[in-house]
């Protein structure tokens, strides 16, 4: 059995992120593709969450831990892999930041872009989720979209900030987490600025296999859905 055990949805870039990211450290893992059971007792009882990706690990207090970027945080800090999460205080603010920013900021509004599109539930209390009128819920995606330009830009100005990569002269885990996230906006064809274009081209250079191979799990699903709703 492998050290790490990966539990995850091939077509979620939650998951990629750290299935991009366990291959790029070079740690020892495996993966569980878990479509449809995540609601079974068996998962439940080790993630009542119910959300992927979760890892198993033997040296989490209770075996298991939900939450990608707590996932990559932790095997930072457990195998001391400086590169992707630096511990000097500064530098791993600037990480963080990008990282809950994400979190709180951007992924809402890729999700409500996106989901629709990709045939994925949308969340309680969406409009997306209510009982609104087709009409109406299109123009809350789009209205979401509209509104990812002014967050992109922060990342652009503040957390790269000149910089190759918001982890400095390499990607971090914050990069991992951006560069996955950003994969679902092809599904709507957005557009994205030159820059973002080559930030997302830099990192597959850069990590090549190890981002281009969990990637293409993704990208395979999202052409898949996007001549149904041409």
């Amino acid at each position: 059995m492998a050290a790490n055990t990966l539990n995850i949805l091939q077509p979620s870039v939650n998951n990629l992120c750290v299935r991009i990211f366990v291959r790029a450290a070079g740690l020892d893992f495996e993966e569980v593709n878990v479509w449809g059971k995540t609601t079974e007792p068996e998962f439940l009882a080790k993630d009542p969450a119910h959300l992927t990706p979760m890892l198993e690990e033997a040296g989490l207090p209770r075996g298991s831990l939900w939450e990608s970027c707590a996932i990559m945080a932790y095997l930072c800090n457990r195998h001391g892999l400086e590169r992707f999460y630096p511990s000097d205080p500064g530098e791993r603010a600037r990480q963080d930041s990008a990282m809950f920013y994400l979190i709180g900021t951007l992924y809402p509004l890729v999700a409500r872009a996106t989901y629709p599109v990709l045939h994925f539930p949308q969340y309680p209390g969406e409009v997306g989720w209510s009982d609104a009128d087709p009409e109406t819920k299109e123009q809350a995606r789009r209205h979401a979209e509209d509104a990812l330009a002014e967050v992109l830009d922060v990342y652009r100005d503040f957390f790269l900030d000149g910089r190759p990569f918001i982890g400095g002269d390499g990607p971090g885990i914050a990069d991992l987490r951006l560069a996955a996230t950003l994969e679902f906006l092809r599904a709507i064809d957005y557009a994205f600025p030159a820059w973002a274009e080559e930030y997302m081209a830099r990192i597959e250079e850069t990590l090549g296999e190890a981002y281009s191979e969990p990637a293409a799990d993704v990208r395979g699903y999202v052409a898949s859905v996007k001549p149904a709703v041409a």
